[in-house]
């Protein structure tokens, strides 16, 4: 616990606060302005999509800018533009909104994500990005479902305003952070990454756990009727409640057994919590018990995936790892968003989360022959 690691949870918590707290508010704010359901899918799909173009550019610019200007950056991207929610609920404000914190969003975690790791010990690296986990989660344990409350209570303009004041304040302590910290080993760059099986492998594992999270933030508000709105409020609390002890959970296994054996348990919890979700129409407390597996897997499959990852890449490699572990967390809650929505207009949502279900288990080919596969030694590199 270094002053310059607590120094990075501040802006990871200020962050993290604005994301979560708007992510299931911004969907049902398009809806009750006019919007169906696709608006809210398209909600949640452009601010995923947008982060994904993000974090394919943010590497170079972290190598260009350094640290702080990018986090910086990303930060008063969350924000601002949060804050032109208050005044207009036209649809391509809500869009506009959406990319730009998305991009803020991309910058926060690629910066963020690299220079984190960097200033954890390698033999610690388990219990390290755990205890970050902690961090990060404690915002979407509070936020996710406290974002949901006061837009019930106090309005939508009250959401829009803490989210961009937990951003922007959390600007002040980046002129603190490192800038730069010299990495040893060799460059990876995004385009042997994606042709990495040992980076790529794990990534589409995580990706697909990230698709149902996409549709469990979005949805989730609406699927559950009127009358049982309490059980969308504890479910969002469960879910990342459970993920978070998860990842703790998996960062010490790993360190002290490698981070492996867990990628498989955790994407077959997570298939089997979006499928139990089926039900959330019938049974609002099995909602809450699918929220209690879903989270559970899926924090496994965040700390072992990453964890993997990070282990099979020098250290002059992290930005580009973070990138891609990123990419394929927002690009899978993206593309889960906006698909889900689509296919729950033909075929009503327990259909459509029964078939999110048997989709993810196609991912357990690639985590098979992940696990098959000794972890590759950090200066080896991907291969």
């Amino acid at each position: 616990m270094t002053r310059p690691l607590l120094l990075r949870f501040v802006s990871l918590l200020g962050g993290s606060t604005s994301f979560y707290l708007l992510l299931s508010v911004v969907p049902g704010f398009a809806v009750a302005h006019g919007g169906g359901g696709g608006t809210a899918g398209l909600a949640t799909g452009v601010l995923m999509l947008a982060t994904v173009g993000g974090e394919l550019a943010t590497p170079a610019l972290v190598r260009r800018l350094g640290y702080r200007v990018v986090l910086a950056a990303g930060l008063a991207l969350m924000g601002a533009p949060a804050l032109a929610l208050t005044a207009s609920a036209a649809l391509w404000v809500i869009v506009a909104v959406c990319v730009l914190r998305g991009v803020g969003f991309a910058c926060t975690v690629v910066a963020g994500g690299a220079l984190t790791a960097s200033l954890i010990p390698a033999e610690r690296r388990g219990e390290g990005l755990a205890l970050v986990g902690i961090v990060s989660g404690v915002p979407s344990l509070v936020a996710l479902p406290l974002g949901v409350w006061l837009a019930a209570h106090e309005g939508y303009g009250a959401v829009f305003t803490i989210g961009a004041a937990a951003a922007l304040l959390a600007v002040l302590s980046v002129p603190a952070l490192p800038d730069r910290i010299r990495a040893s080993g060799r460059h990876v760059g995004l385009g042997e990454a994606l042709r990495s099986g040992e980076l790529l492998r794990p990534a589409v594992v995580f990706g697909t756990t990230a698709v149902a999270a996409g549709i469990v933030v979005t949805f989730l508000p609406l699927v559950v009727p009127g009358s049982a709105g309490w059980a969308v409020t504890v479910a969002l609390l469960v879910q990342p409640g459970a993920a978070t002890i998860a990842r703790w959970v998996a960062g010490r296994r790993g360190d002290r057994r490698g981070p492996a054996g867990l990628v498989v348990p955790g994407l077959l919890l997570a298939a089997l919590g979006t499928l139990l979700t089926a039900a959330a129409t019938s049974s609002p407390v099995l909602v809450v018990v699918a929220m209690a597996v879903f989270g559970t897997g899926f924090g496994f499959a965040q700390n072992s995936t990453l964890m993997l990852m990070y282990g099979r890449v020098p250290e002059a490699g992290y930005g580009t790892v973070s990138a891609l572990w990123n990419f394929a967390y927002d690009a899978g809650m993206g593309v889960g968003a906006l698909a889900f929505g689509a296919v729950a207009a033909a075929t009503g949502y327990p259909s459509a989360f029964a078939l999110t279900a048997a989709v993810m288990l196609a991912a357990l080919a690639p985590a098979l022959a992940d696990r098959r596969r000794a972890t590759t030694p950090k200066e080896a590199g991907p291969q």
